[in-house]
């Protein structure tokens, strides 16, 4: 995994290594702020470390300070079966490929996976699940353009429970965040899962454009305030030099990372693990010791 995240980052440590040529023992606060600045940590935050460094900054020292800013995801396993999972975010963010990839990734995992089309907003939308579906080679719950919804999630959920399957994975629109029949839409998703199975949807998941940096955080706030976000996968990180953004994003947010994009392929979504995301930044800083 520490591999495919270096390549994810490789934009970002380019960065680093444009401000910071030559790798250190030491750092003084002066070239942290402005490494982490350039990698698109957001202001407030890099002043927040810098302010709480001593005069000479070792590895040990920023490794320490910068893993404390990640929200950890939660411990407890759900066992539902059917696992339900919701799946957020804006136009172009990455979504549809991402379902893909996750229903990929449980596949792998020997799990029975079905997908639900419930961006009925979009003809295209529908269209492209069904073709990812294909390609995965799983099945897909779906209706025409304009249909309800959350009557798709609601047939999605009930034909898991009938097919015994492992896990659901149902696509939602992505609109501009900051239209009200967009909240309604989601919300109303919600409680009609909760009707299928009762906990359903057991994990919330919020697509976040990496390319986008810190622009992006207002716009998971907004999700997390429509319907509650419980986790967040960053994609196109192998796109961006912002990948220092994926700190402010858990941190402000106080949400996890739960898996990160890093290329085009079904294999280049890995899950997200901070200490190696952290080492992978440190190792364009500092000399190993």
């Amino acid at each position: 995994m520490f591999g495919f995240l270096k390549k994810g980052l490789k934009k970002t440590i380019d960065n680093i290594k444009n401000v910071s040529p030559q790798k250190k023992k030491v750092a003084t606060p002066e070239e942290i702020e402005e490494i982490l600045i350039e990698a698109d940590v957001e202001y407030d935050i890099v002043e927040q470390i810098v302010s709480s460094l001593p005069s000479k900054v070792n590895r040990t020292v920023l490794k320490n300070d910068l893993l404390y800013l990640f929200t950890p995801p939660k411990l407890e396993q759900n066992e539902a079966k059917p696992f339900v999972e919701l799946i957020l975010g804006v136009n172009g963010a990455g979504k549809t490929t991402t379902i893909a990839k996750l229903a990929h990734l449980y596949k792998k995992e020997n799990k029975k996976v079905l997908l639900g089309a419930a961006d009925t907003f979009r003809a295209a939308a529908i269209d492209q699940l069904k073709k990812w579906a294909e390609i995965v080679d799983v099945p897909i719950v779906y209706t025409k353009q304009g249909h309800d919804p959350s009557a798709v999630a609601y047939d999605t959920i009930e034909s898991a429970k009938a097919r015994s399957v492992d896990n659901v994975l149902i696509d939602t629109a992505g609109r501009l965040h900051t239209q009200n029949n967009l909240a309604q839409e989601l919300q109303k998703i919600v409680r009609v899962s909760s009707k299928a199975m009762e906990g359903a949807p057991h994990r919330k998941i919020l697509i976040i454009d990496g390319t986008q940096g810190n622009s992006a955080i207002n716009q998971a706030a907004s999700f997390n305030e429509i319907v509650g976000v419980d986790g967040i996968i960053v994609t196109k990180l192998d796109g961006t030099a912002k990948g220092g953004a994926i700190i402010s994003i858990s941190n402000r947010l106080k949400l996890p990372i739960l898996y990160v994009g890093v290329g085009e392929s079904m294999e280049d979504l890995i899950p997200f693990n901070p200490n190696e995301y952290v080492d992978t930044i440190l190792d364009a800083i500092f000399v190993k010791e």
